[in-house]
């Protein structure tokens, strides 16, 4: 005999996931390009939401387009551009001559001695968006079959290590720049004589059991227990849960729990931003603004080369 209660979670579970499933689809364009059709996630809530208009991912959009061979002079906390220049020019300069360049930009535009300046190069060589476009249609699918959703798989392929199998520093490797004890914890090959990270497939169902496994239910409880209000659609959601994928539970738990204030999701990820804890610094803060950034090239990118753009159909 079924029990009764049993069944009406399992009702329950398969509603809400074909609600979630329906929301997903609405938030999908089919692009074709040369022929090739490819599914993609659209970028409406950047505009809607005016993420655009924020100047750290202006910020990020412009060193995305920059080549390496230069390199930009901003402020650390704000990312205000003082200056752009040569980086064969800047790496030419003694200790004692950047640190004079950094005075002279402080003193035109009178920033305070208390705020840190960075020199960040040109990445338009790391993000080649036109050569990572085709697999994006892939990494979404996969996301849907496993119930996940999808716009993780866009964000994650766009920033991550985009068309181009590098190892980091840190030892993550693969489309999804997964670290060796989580690929193992999920079934993958990883020792001297094979690397399943490099296998697309298998990378995208391990990236899509971690987000759903542990960084998703991790955002949810964050926000649960400062009673703040939140849609798991939403961009905001979105981004949390990308630090948390980039940065670890614990270190976005830390750095939430320093900001300590209830306030929407979009306040709490601009607060990170400029807030630092545990092993939460610089390239953590980074992360969802690389995310919003890249977002806002795809759609730059489908919408000046593409041949025709319409609502998805379906899978």
């Amino acid at each position: 005999m079924i029990c009764k209660a049993f069944v009406v979670a399992i009702t329950f579970v398969a509603t809400t996931f074909s609600v979630q499933a329906q929301s997903w689809l609405k938030e999908q364009i089919e692009v074709t390009t040369k022929n090739q059709l490819t599914r993609v996630m659209h970028s409406d809530a950047l505009f809607m939401e005016r993420w655009v208009s924020l100047p750290q991912p202006q910020f990020w959009r412009k060193i995305m387009l920059l080549p390496p061979d230069s390199c930009v002079v901003n402020v650390a906390r704000t990312r205000q551009i003082l200056a752009t220049i040569a980086y064969s020019s800047w790496s030419k300069q003694t200790d004692s001559e950047k640190a004079a360049t950094k005075a002279a930009l402080r003193e035109r535009f009178g920033i305070d001695s208390t705020e840190s300046l960075f020199v960040t190069t040109g990445k338009k060589d790391f993000y080649r968006f036109h050569e990572v476009f085709p697999t994006l249609g892939e990494g979404i699918k996969i996301f849907e079959d496993h119930s996940v959703d999808p716009w993780y798989a866009q964000a994650i392929l766009l920033i991550e290590s985009p068309a181009c199998l590098k190892k980091s520093i840190s030892g993550a490797y693969g489309a999804f720049q997964l670290m060796p004890a989580v690929a193992r914890r999920y079934g993958l090959l990883v020792n001297g004589s094979l690397d399943e990270r490099a296998n697309f497939a298998k990378s995208a169902y391990v990236a899509a059991q971690l987000l759903a496994q542990t960084c998703i239910p991790a955002a949810r409880n964050m926000l649960n227990e400062r009673g703040i209000c939140y849609d798991e659609n939403d961009l905001g959601f979105r981004l949390l849960v990308m630090h948390v994928y980039h940065a670890g539970a614990n270190n976005v738990a830390a750095v939430v729990k320093k900001i300590n204030f209830k306030a929407s999701v979009m306040e709490l990820i601009q607060t990170m931003w400029v807030t630092t804890a545990a092993s939460f610094g610089n390239n953590s803060q980074n992360y969802s603004q690389l995310a919003i950034a890249a977002q806002w090239l795809l759609h730059d990118y489908i919408y000046s080369t593409c041949d025709e753009i319409r609502p998805c159909s379906g899978k």
